[in-house]
């Protein structure tokens, strides 16, 4: 598992540099600060977890199990929330209105605080 997680650390902070150097780049010509607020919004928070996901993957002091909880949370996280919010940035660019899934976004961000969640109920249960 512990391999897996820094794949998809490494993954998710690979996209979130390409992401932002796009939005800082290409998306600026065609978006209001408002919007590239927004989307670099999505960016911080999506290389935050991929850092998590890193240090978690890595971490001998985290159980397996949590590390398990904490990937599925974080990824699913990321996705709902970083997805959404570029979505929703970018929405005046297609045809598509994507504040139809809007809501999505605070449940991403419920499930990275799960993660957290997890992360930090892991270290109360063991004994030092």
């Amino acid at each position: 598992m512990e391999r897996r997680i820094v794949q998809v650390a490494a993954i998710l902070g690979m996209s979130a540099i390409v992401l932002g150097a796009f939005g800082a780049h290409a998306l600026k010509k065609v978006l209001t600060i408002e919007q590239l607020n927004t989307f670099e919004t999505g960016v911080k928070y999506q290389i935050y977890h991929a850092l998590l996901l890193l240090l978690v993957g890595l971490s001998i002091q985290v159980g397996a199990q949590a590390k398990k909880r904490i990937f599925y949370f974080v990824v699913t996280g990321v996705l709902f929330f970083s997805g959404s919010i570029y979505l929703l940035a970018t929405n005046d660019l297609t045809a598509f209105d994507f504040r139809a899934i809007g809501f999505i976004t605070p449940i991403g961000g419920l499930l990275l605080i799960v993660g957290w969640l997890c992360l930090f109920i892991d270290f109360v249960k063991k004994k030092s």
